[in-house]
């Protein structure tokens, strides 16, 4: 069984009894020292009281704690709530016997809601007293809501000789539709870097993996990307060369936490991949890929395992990007669809009518109209999808 160790990094969860059914729902991760910090947040506009706090507090690009609870939002519940979250950090400080400055926090559930800080102070000293270096598979599995299966990737790195790890955790399975992050994610890493490096690893990370994953095109009011760096491995970020490395190690986490969050999907059964490739230009590859990604329409035929490539040549259409349907292609996999305005017929679509019964696959669209490219993961929207927001609340 993986441990998911992180030199300098210790984690725990237990169930405060913030969520009905008496799940873990409060999460804690310190570190020995104070860590070097850096975050990205929601940019809805609505912002919940636990992202306020950790804009603020963020700049000091100093870190020692993080604690997340599930079930409760503290979203749209006034200065009662900014309180709160202030409240929740000092619990934690004070069971720790850190500066409270140093203690982020962040909150994922049902919005506008009171968050019973009563019940977070009841558990906070067991919770301190059960931190292990172990123990970020039960931090991740409290920080879950409607995800089925706790999301925790680890990866190792090497930089001058020097061996680096990086641990992330996240949650997430509906609400999503990033603009910056996705929901919550929390990374751990031992290598040595100032905040602005971090920042700028983070901010670029998150581009190439949460901000290119949709499940039901929301973005939350509670989005919170936070990365720590405790420096104890030795080995340290120097220059451009080094945070490369460093990059490329961080948004593989990254990736394959967004694909898991995908796969994981309010009522998911499909892992897809939406390519635009063909394009003039980057963006106009991405518009596509996020209008294909996002169609109802789309999601609703993977989920009936219907080759109806029409839906997606007509979400394309209506992209916004200027396209030439008699020049463009439709793959599922490597099985051409469309192609020259029309569809390749029978023979395409009983191989495309297996593809769809795999749980991953993806989706290319050829534009023929440049040498850009861009992708997207999604998955399919299903009746389990409808039943579980219709009743969320309750």
């Amino acid at each position: 069984m993986e441990t998911y160790p992180c030199k300098g990094f210790r984690a725990a969860g237990v169930a405060a009894g913030l969520k009905k059914n008496g799940h873990k729902d409060l999460g804690l991760i310190a570190s020995t020292t104070p860590a070097v910090a850096a975050g990205v947040f929601t940019q809805n506009r609505v912002q919940a009281a636990p992202v306020m706090l950790d804009r603020e507090r963020i700049r000091s690009g100093l870190c020692q704690a993080v604690v997340a609870n599930s079930g409760n939002a503290n979203c749209c519940t006034g200065e009662a709530g900014m309180q709160a979250a202030r409240e929740t950090a000092r619990l934690a400080a004070s069971a720790l016997g850190i500066s409270e400055d140093l203690v982020l926090v962040a909150s994922t559930g049902v919005i506008g809601q009171p968050l019973p800080v009563d019940k977070i102070g009841g558990v906070m000293p067991s919770l301190a007293a059960s931190l292990q270096p172990d123990g970020f598979k039960t931090f991740a599995e409290a920080i879950m809501t409607t995800d089925t299966v706790p999301k925790l990737i680890s990866r190792e790195g090497m930089l001058a000789g020097k061996p680096f790890t990086i641990v992330g955790a996240a949650k997430g399975a509906g609400m999503i539709a990033p603009n910056m992050a996705t929901l919550l994610c929390f990374v751990c890493t031992d290598i040595g870097a100032t905040a602005d490096q971090l920042h700028a690893c983070l901010s670029e990370s998150v581009q190439q993996s949460f901000n290119r994953i949709t499940v039901d095109g929301d973005t939350s009011t509670n989005d919170t990307a936070l990365i720590l760096a405790s420096g104890l491995s030795g080995a340290v970020i120097r220059g451009a060369d080094d945070q490369a490395v460093f990059q490329k190690v961080l948004s593989g986490v990254l990736i394959d936490l967004a694909k898991l969050l995908v796969k994981d999907g309010e009522g998911a059964t499909k892992l897809v991949e939406v390519c635009v490739k063909g394009a003039a230009s980057e963006g106009d590859a991405r518009k596509i890929a996020d209008t294909v990604a996002n169609s109802n329409l789309v999601k609703t035929a993977i989920f009936g395992e219907d080759a109806n490539w029409g839906r997606i040549l007509a979400a394309a259409g209506r992209s916004g990007v200027a396209l030439d349907p008699n020049r463009t292609d439709i793959f599922f996999n490597d099985v051409l669809m469309f192609s020259e305005g029309s569809g390749r017929g029978a023979a395409a679509e009983d191989e495309v009518s297996r593809i769809l019964k795999r749980p991953e696959f993806v989706i290319t669209v050829d534009i023929h109209d440049g040498d850009c490219r861009s992708s997207v993961w999604t998955c399919d929207f299903s009746v389990d999808y409808v039943r579980i927001n219709a009743d969320y609340r309750s």
